[in-house]
């Protein structure tokens, strides 16, 4: 369903939680995590960004990020374009692309003694390459490729690869 359309509604306004580290470390160790990673297109190419953090630092990945507890769907997508792609909150729509899992050895830490395990939301969208204000809290640098040459790459992550191959 279109983002306008993902319900934004709920019996109360909750706190949207936030654990400290240790407890994070705990949880990741412990529970799937749910994110939603954005697949971005214009024209024919796709925006990656190189991943600075764990897991997955150092491969060419699609934005997105963690729904945090306590956030609609909506509202975490809304939120992670804004904080990802640094577009307001006026932005183009976006779909489903589908649900997938990855598996990670490590966690955010980079901690071999523990896994990490993502129920992954994939949304589609088209927007321009121009004018996109890309932060880099995640990313060290973008680029924009086409299908071809993300699933030739080496450096591009499988499970980023993976959106292309279920969607040609």
């Amino acid at each position: 369903m279109p983002i306008e359309n993902v319900p934004l509604h709920r019996d109360r306004q909750p706190t949207l939680a936030r654990l400290d580290t240790p407890r994070f470390k705990e949880a990741v160790g412990s529970v799937p995590l749910v994110s939603i990673d954005l697949v971005v297109r214009c024209g024919d190419r796709y925006l990656l960004g190189l991943r600075t953090n764990q897991p997955a630092q150092n491969s060419w990945f699609v934005p997105g990020g963690r729904i945090r507890k306590n956030e609609l769907i909506g509202e975490a997508l809304r939120r992670l374009v804004e904080e990802e792609l640094g577009l307001p909150h006026d932005h183009p729509p976006a779909t489903p692309r589908g649900t997938y899992e990855h598996f990670y050895d490590t966690d955010f830490s980079g901690d071999t003694t523990a896994s990490t395990h993502y129920v992954v939301l994939a949304y589609a969208m088209t927007l321009p390459d121009t004018g996109l204000e890309l932060p880099v809290s995640q990313h060290s640098q973008y680029t924009w490729l086409e299908r071809d040459a993300i699933l030739a790459r080496d450096d591009v992550h499988r499970y980023t690869k993976s959106y292309f191959l279920e969607h040609p």
